[in-house]
């Protein structure tokens, strides 16, 4: 996936579980808990969508590797 795919992908499993949230205001290296204000819960359901719609499966390990967008993007650059 492209930096872009990724991107509108996760903001759209984000719209779709913290509405209020605005990914697009969150710098690359924050963390995306924090900058949006998600619970584990909130967060632990982003994870487990971006799993879902990717067709990926992200071990629980690797959960932390997506705490910023830059991790994110990174990881799904990566060949799953």
């Amino acid at each position: 996936m492209t930096d872009p795919e990724i991107r509108a992908l996760a903001a759209e499993v984000l719209a779709a579980i913290a509405p209020e949230a605005a990914l697009a205001s969150v710098g690359d290296d924050e963390d995306l808990r924090e900058a949006l204000d998600l619970d584990s819960m909130d967060f632990l359901n982003f994870v487990i969508a971006l799993g879902e719609r990717t067709g990926r499966k992200i071990p629980q390990a690797d959960t932390r590797r997506l705490f910023t967008l830059r991790g994110l993007l990174d990881y799904f650059a990566e060949p799953g």
